[in-house]
Formats: C-alpha cells, sequence, structure tokens
C-alpha cells in the first residue's frame, strides 16, 4: 500500500478541480457532500497504509516514494516525493479524518450561504496543501505545502471578505507567516549548501553520523524554529490568529486548532536529529519561548469574552505546550498532545460554532447563558472537550499534558512550575467559559430585539450534519489518551506507550533526553517511578483546583471575577505592535524605500547617464564625411611612424 501513498492528496486535488470546474452545478449539498467524500477517501488510503507499515518490523518503516524529478538544476535535484513512515501517516490520519469530520459539519454550518462551493473548494485545496506538507520527501516539498496551507488561510480567513474586519485578518495572517516562511527559505540554502541535498533523509543522517557541524545544525534548526514560530503562532509571531477567528468557525477548527497550527511542530518533530547536533541553547529556546507562549495566551483566555477568541488563546497556549516538549526532548510527547489537542480543541471549536449558529450568529458569551437545556448535544459534546483540555482523567487531554509536564519536571523545575500554572488557569478559564455559555443566568433573551425583530428569539440546537461531527469528536475526545499510556504497574501489555512503540524508531527521546535518563525516568517508569505518580496526582489536582475555582467565581459568585482590561487587550502587545508598525516602522519603511531609490537606484540610473552622454559626445565624430576619415586615418598613421621611429628606435 505504501506504493499509492500519492492517492492521499490526490484525492482533495481531484475534489479542488472537480468543484473548481463543476461547482455551481453541483450546488448544494452536493459539492459539500462531495468535497467531504474525497477527504474521506484520502483518510481511508491513510489508514490501509497505517496497517501496512505496522505489519513491518520497525527498521523497515521507512519508504520513500519519488513521483519525479521536480528540480533537476545542476547539483540541485529535488524530486517530488513522499517520505512515509510513522510520524508522516500519523499526521496524515489524524489531517484527513478530523478534516473530514469538520467536512462534513460544514455542509450544515454553511448552509444558504450564496458561495458555498467555493467555501468547499478552499478545504479540499487545504488538505492537499497539508497532506503535501506532512508527506514531502525533503524541505522543498514540505515548502511547497507550508506555503499551500498558508495561502489556504487567507482565502479561509478573509472569506466573507465584505466585513473590513475579516479582509484585514486575513491579510495580517498572510504577511505575519511571510515572516517565519523568510526563515525556512534560509535554512534550505544552509542546508543544501552544507550537505547538496534538501532531503530529510540526507539532512538527519548528516546529523547523526557527525558530518554536519555544530555552527551549521545550529543555523538550520533555528532558522526553521523562526519558521515554525510564525506557522505555529508563538511569540513574538502569534498576533494572527487570534484575530484569524473572523472566518468561519469550521475554518477555526480545521486551521487554527487541528492541522495548519501544528504544521511548526510537526517541522521541529521531522529534523529532531539536527536538534540534537545544534548548540545546547537551541532546544533551550524553543522549550522557553513554549512556556512562556503558553503562560501569556492563557492570562489572555482568562478575560477574553467572544466564546472563539477564548479557544484562539487556548490554541496558542496548547501549542506553547508541545514546543516545551520538543526543546525538553519529549518528541512522542509532542506528538501526542498534538493528537488529542487536534481531537478535543477540533470539538470545541465546532461546539462554539454550534452555539453560535443556536444564537443567530452571536459570539459574546455575556449574552448567553443556561443553553444546556436548549442545546443539549452541543452542551454534553462541549462539555467533554472542557474536561480534555482541563486535564481531568481519564480523557485525552490529561494523558498528553501530563507526559509533558513530567518531561518538563525532569529537565527543569522552573520549566515545569510554569507549565502547571498553566494547566491551572487552562482549566479556570474553560470552566469560566462552559458556565458563561451554558450554565449560569440566562442573559439571550435580555438581547432577543437584536436578533429578531418581533422578540420571539431563542436559542435551539443544531442540524444533524453538525452534531454528528462533534458526538465523535467526543468520544475521540475520551478515548483517545490510550495511544500513549504510562507504566502505572496497571496497564495491560501492548497498552503502554503504544505510541512510541510506533513511532520508533522515527521519532524517539532528544539529546537532552537521553542525557539526564530523563527518557527511561518518564517512559519506562524504571526509575523514579514514585516521583512520576506524585507529579500526576499533582497534576490532577491543580486541574480540579482551576476547575473549582472557576465554579465558586462565575457560578456560586464568591469572589469576584478577576478580569483586569489588560488581559483583555491581551498584554497591548498586539496595539504596540500596530503602533510601531504605523510610526516608527512606517518611517523605517520610508526610509529603506528612499534609500533604495535614492542611492540604489541613483547609482544605476548615474551610470547609465554617464553612459549616455559620453556615448553622444563620442557620436559627435561620427559625421559621415569620407574625407574626414580619410584624415582621422592619415593621422594614425603618421602617429605610428613616429611611435616607430622616435620611440622605438627602428629606421
Amino acid at each position: 500500500m505504501v506504493e499509492l501513498v500519492w492517492l492521499i492528496p490526490a484525492f482533495p486535488l481531484f475534489g479542488f478541480l472537480t468543484i473548481l470546474l463543476f461547482g455551481r452545478k453541483l450546488g448544494e449539498p452536493l459539492a459539500g457532500l462531495f468535497a467531504t467524500a474525497m477527504v474521506g477517501l484520502s483518510f481511508i488510503v491513510s489508514a490501509l497504509i497505517y496497517f501496512d507499515l505496522l505489519g513491518m518490523d520497525s527498521a523497515e518503516r521507512s519508504h520513500t516514494e519519488t513521483l519525479f524529478s521536480w528540480v533537476p538544476v545542476g547539483q540541485l535535484q529535488v524530486d517530488l516525493g513522499f517520505l512515509v513512515d510513522p510520524l508522516s501517516i500519523t499526521m496524515c490520519l489524524f489531517v484527513t479524518g478530523i478534516g473530514m469530520l469538520i467536512h462534513l459539519y460544514s455542509i450544515g454550518y454553511m448552509h444558504g450561504d450564496p458561495k458555498f462551493s467555493k467555501f468547499f473548494l478552499y478545504l479540499n485545496l487545504f488538505i492537499l496543501s497539508m497532506t503535501m506538507l506532512v508527506l514531502g520527501s525533503n524541505l522543498l516539498v514540505t515548502f511547497l505545502g507550508w506555503e499551500g496551507v498558508g495561502t489556504c488561510s487567507y482565502f479561509l480567513i478573509a472569506f466573507w471578505h465584505t466585513k473590513d474586519a475579516n479582509a484585514s485578518a486575513g491579510k495580517k495572517a498572510f504577511v505575519t507567516n511571510r515572516v517565519g516562511d523568510f526563515g525556512v527559505m534560509l535554512a534550505m540554502f544552509l542546508a543544501f549548501g552544507a550537505v547538496g541535498s534538501l532531503d530529510y533523509v540526507v539532512i538527519n543522517d548528516s546529523a547523526l553520523a557527525g558530518t554536519l557541524t555544530t555552527a551549521t545544525a545550529t543555523g538550520i534548526a533555528a532558522l526553521l524554529f523562526l519558521g515554525a514560530v510564525g506557522k505555529s503562532a508563538q511569540l513574538p509571531l502569534y498576533v494572527w490568529l487570534p484575530d484569524a477567528m473572523a472566518g468561519p468557525t469550521p475554518v477555526s477548527a480545521l486551521i487554527h486548532a487541528a492541522t495548519m497550527v501544528t504544521a511548526g511542530v510537526f517541522l521541529m518533530v521531522r529534523i529532531n536529529p539536527v536538534l540534537g547536533a545544534a548548540g545546547d541553547w537551541v532546544p533551550t529556546m524553543i522549550a522557553w519561548v513554549g512556556v512562556i507562549t503558553a503562560l501569556f495566551a492563557a492570562t489572555i483566555a482568562l478575560a477574553q469574552n467572544d466564546i472563539k477568541k477564548v479557544l484562539a488563546y487556548s490554541t496558542v497556549s496548547q501549542l506553547g505546550y508541545m514546543f516545551l516538549a520538543v526543546g525538553t526532548g519529549a518528541y512522542v510527547a509532542a506528538i501526542f498532545h498534538m493528537i488529542t489537542h487536534a481531537m478535543f480543541k477540533a470539538l470545541l471549536f465546532l461546539g462554539s460554532g454550534s452555539v453560535i449558529h443556536g444564537m443567530h450568529d452571536e459570539q459574546d458569551m455575556r449574552k448567553m447563558g443556561k443553553l444546556a437545556k436548549l442545546m443539549p448535544i452541543t452542551a454534553s459534546t462541549f462539555i467533554v472537550g472542557w474536561l480534555a483540555i482541563a486535564g481531568v482523567p481519564p480523557f485525552a487531554g490529561f494523558w498528553s499534558k501530563d507526559e509533558i509536564l513530567l518531561f518538563a519536571a525532569a529537565d527543569n523545575w522552573v520549566l515545569y512550575a510554569l507549565g502547571i500554572v498553566t494547566a491551572i488557569l487552562t482549566a479556570f478559564y474553560m470552566t469560566r467559559q462552559v458556565i458563561m455559555t451554558f450554565f449560569g443566568e440566562a442573559h439571550w433573551h435580555d438581547n432577543a430585539d437584536e436578533h429578531e425583530a418581533h422578540g420571539d428569539f431563542k436559542p435551539h440546537e443544531s442540524p444533524s450534519f453538525m452534531l454528528i461531527p462533534l458526538v465523535v469528536l467526543a468520544g475521540l475526545s475520551i478515548l483517545a489518551g490510550i495511544v500513549q499510556l504510562p507504566s502505572l504497574g496497571f496497564i495491560p501489555d501492548g497498552w503502554e506507550h503504544a505510541l512510541l512503540d510506533w513511532l520508533h524508531p522515527v521519532v524517539e527521546f532528544g539529546p537532552i533526553a537521553e542525557e539526564r535518563g530523563i527518557g527511561e525516568a518518564v517512559i519506562t517508569g524504571t526509575t523514579a517511578a514514585d516521583m512520576q505518580v506524585a507529579l500526576m496526582f499533582i497534576a490532577i489536582g491543580c486541574a480540579l483546583l482551576g476547575i473549582i475555582g472557576g465554579w465558586l467565581v462565575y457560578q456560586k459568585r464568591k469572589v469576584r471575577p478577576f478580569e483586569p482590561e489588560l488581559f483583555r487587550d491581551g498584554w497591548r502587545y498586539d496595539a504596540a505592535l500596530a503602533w510601531f508598525m504605523g510610526n516608527p516602522g512606517r518611517e523605517a519603511f520610508q526610509a529603506v524605500a528612499d534609500g533604495d531609490q535614492k542611492v540604489i537606484d541613483g547609482a544605476v540610473n548615474g551610470v547609465a547617464t554617464v553612459v549616455r552622454v559620453s556615448a553622444g559626445e563620442a557620436r559627435k565624430g561620427q559625421t559621415g564625411y569620407v574625407r574626414q576619415y580619410a584624415g582621422v586615418i592619415g593621422i594614425g598613421v603618421v602617429l605610428l611612424l613616429g611611435w616607430f621611429v622616435v620611440i622605438r628606435g627602428i629606421l
């Protein structure tokens, strides 16, 4: 089956081309059903390849399928090839699986939209780009998908572009990601200059063999991390993701929760041997950027009133956890949390979309309350997502977040402390969101006149197309933790660390984990087992502390809510950035433009002017008179004779 890997991107490509040509004829809902079927077929192929690889020995689970030579230019030989291994297929499984559910959800959510078929055109193009990104056998193919998802992000965020906020959000996402893309391009140049290839296998093997110098590995890793910071919305380039909530809710779930924003984490894990060969400060930087971003975004989420903005900052925070895992060498834990996060965050975003749909496009949680009785399926599934992200066992988020915190504790207790504080805040602000939306006091009837002219507004449950994906994702958010259960003494054989066994040897422990024995201590449980259990109970206690605190503040109102304006304004970071770009930044850019025009262009134009004037003067000597030319020739002959006779002494 591995030879048929090209079918994974081929099906969404076929869906994209078909809807491009016949989308209007297909109309609603056929265009949506067809697009969903194409992604579903990609998921089936991914599953078949997974079972094919599962039957092989771990050492044989890596295969490169080359379609054709893409860039044969001198020494630069780049093939359009796909790398089939446990990491790429794991990514394909949840990208296409969750993508299919979001496509199905979108059929109900986008009902009646005049650009219904165009929406699914963009969704299929996005899935095509994302599969190219994760399957690429080299950096250039990955970069093709990388730019593709960035372009689709622009199209989908600004889908309702008649609103200024939506159009601006799309441009902001596109421009911010270009900063990170600059790093990826420089990393490709550096990698090719060092090893003569862009293939992951060649680059990683060079790092493992020690032929890649520390300086070069450090440069490649740092530059690719810059790209990851942009794509995965980390400090200082996170600002595009909260504004991206202007797009339709399925876009938020697909691009900004489950797939696109995880591309940066995937890239870091893919080049993990390079991280191992890089300077020690690189993984340390990655871990600190991740944990600071996680805490920073969690504080902002505490004071947001837009139901989608809370989830947006939550996504930034959870991605920070993944980078914390990468920086401490916990590559499997990063992938584990990526999988569970894709499930419960897609559930939460789609659940918020169901609430918005039932509330007639209202997103302000202050105008909601007591929706659980009116929207029971949406409420119950949303609560599952809440418990998963809060870290309550046995929900999926508990197992993945706990493993990251275990690695952080084994590496640096300060990292662990910041991670655990973030976990408390996560449980608190998610409890706040659930209470303000589904419990507490009902405020939606106070604003009925804003929605219905006759005041007969009442929230309602969503259609089946939207509810089925919620139920499926809720089940996955409960059960997904079984793919990487820890060694606790009572876990059945074969269930302990199944994801680690599956990803071996493509993804193992990072250099920090190996040097300090973190991998052995955390994964096998042979050392510091009591510490693992203690930290696990601390994590559970912190999750319950956040939930109880949120319940007392927002449901029982025992304590006055702490929602400072500084948090609501995102620490005014975005405003400061906008001010800088609009004032000193604009002046600096104008100075650069003026310098280019006056210095660079001036020098070029000056040379051209000198040549033009000199040529004009020389042209005056070309009169066209034969006698003048003969006279010049005569003078030349006399001068030559003088040279030979007088100067050279030739008689």
